[in-house]
């Protein structure tokens, strides 16, 4: 591995595109730690209970600890991610958005445009109910009008300046820009977590066993999903030989690779979004605190809704991603077929049929590692404020680790360099 990251520095345009990466993760990270004005930032903490196994402490979990210290990039990408699914679920019901989907570079920069727009949106409704929130509960020394229209301004404009960074990351670095933005907050808890861990332990708040028990778990969990994040059906294509003047094209066998989890970690990131929005809005307005008691973060019919998200969103997003009726006309096209299949319809069916099947052992992996933590809580008996990193935390670091490393390799073998997969 230490090769393969040699190797990745020596390639100048792949170098450049590490360092404009870090360079962004870096200014992420020190947006952070700026707080935002005209609020007590540690008396809307320990209001909040971030620490505390709250929906505010996982909230906090994505954007790196910035809630808890209530900085310009409290709210993290979270309004950029309900902005997406709204965006990507209008293209699927309205015609005019499916339209712009379908006209390529120009549709996609519109529905793009309007993803931008909608978390603006978003991000004033949801900034207007945390400042709403922090007035009545007086953590505003002077709750003017202007120092309120400050703080929503303020809370606005880092959603959308993430926003920002995560599209650069994406067009000019490695890896999915929102991904690596939500991986990087995550992995910044792990100090923290492991100290008050071994802190917890030596307070005799957390049992020595426990404590082993759960890393040991941690590193199968890790495993397994390295496993089903590989995983893969390769469907067998056959392409037929013809004679273009005097040379003779085709007639090689390749295949088509399924994978058992096409959705990535992307459908954890939604389901996890559009779960928290309601109970954050709960916190915020007293009349919907009834939803608390029914679907309250941890509580029998979050982990419920919260599992049958994942799913949802697992098919959903492989629908989105991959079109067994393109990949079908393709292969037509380019005189390509699956043997024992005719080239159309049936082709298209035979596909469908193999990633509706694969894809279910995929989805119901990442609900159940989704809702483990607060599995692992009542069999280890370690409070879930050390069980943020779990589950769904692990989904998202080892599943952006892998697909930022298979961009790496991808440049490195187009440049005939050994890469970390071997």
């Amino acid at each position: 591995m230490l090769e393969a990251l040699r190797n990745a520095f020596r390639i100048p345009d792949l170098r450049k595109k590490l360092m404009y990466t870090f360079a962004l993760l870096a200014v992420a990270r020190i947006g952070a730690f700026v707080p935002v004005p005209g609020v007590d930032a540690a008396a809307l903490a320990q209001q909040l209970g971030v620490d505390g196994g709250n929906i505010f402490g996982f909230l906090d979990l994505f954007t790196g600890g910035a809630l808890g210290r209530f900085t310009v990039f409290a709210m993290g990408v979270n309004p950029y991610i309900t902005a997406s699914i709204i965006m990507q679920l209008l293209t699927v019901v309205v015609p005019h958005f499916e339209q712009l989907q379908k006209e390529g570079g120009e549709g996609r920069k519109k529905l793009a445009q309007y993803t931008r727009y909608g978390t603006v949106g978003l991000g004033v409704i949801q900034a207007f109910g945390i400042t709403m929130m922090a007035r009545n509960w007086g953590v505003v020394p002077n709750p003017s009008v202007f120092n309120l229209a400050l703080i929503v301004v303020t809370l606005t404009a880092g959603t959308a300046f993430l926003m920002w960074l995560g599209e650069k990351i994406s067009e000019n670095g490695i890896g999915n820009g929102i991904s690596m933005l939500i991986f990087v907050g995550i992995v910044a808890r792990i100090p923290t977590g492991a100290i008050n861990a071994v802190r917890a332990v030596g307070e005799g708040g957390i049992n020595v066993f426990s404590l082993v028990v759960f890393g040991l778990l941690g590193v199968a969990v890790i495993a397994g999903i390295v496993m089903v994040q590989q995983g893969q059906r390769r469907i067998p294509v056959q392409y037929a030989k013809r004679v273009v003047g005097r040379r003779m094209y085709g007639g090689q066998t390749t295949h088509i690779p399924l994978r058992v989890n096409q959705a990535g970690v992307i459908p954890v990131i939604f389901a996890s979004s559009v779960l928290t929005f309601p109970l954050t809005i709960a916190q915020f307005i007293p009349a919907f605190g009834v939803m608390e008691r029914w679907i309250g973060y941890g509580s029998l019919g979050y982990n419920a809704i919260y599992a049958l998200l994942v799913i949802f969103f697992t098919y959903f997003y492989t629908a989105v991603t991959f079109n067994p009726a393109d990949v079908a006309d393709n292969m037509k096209k380019n005189g390509g077929f699956i043997p024992g299949l005719r080239p159309g319809r049936p082709t298209t069916e035979y596909l469908d049929r193999v990633l509706t099947r694969i894809t279910l052992p995929g989805a119901v992996f990442l609900a159940t590692i989704a809702i483990l933590p607060f599995i692992v809580a009542g069999v280890t008996q370690i409070p879930q404020t050390f069980l943020y990193f779990g589950g769904t935390g692990l989904l998202i670091v080892v599943g952006v680790a892998l697909d930022t490393m298979k961009q790496i390799e991808s440049h490195l073998l187009l440049r005939h360099y050994e890469g970390f997969l071997k």
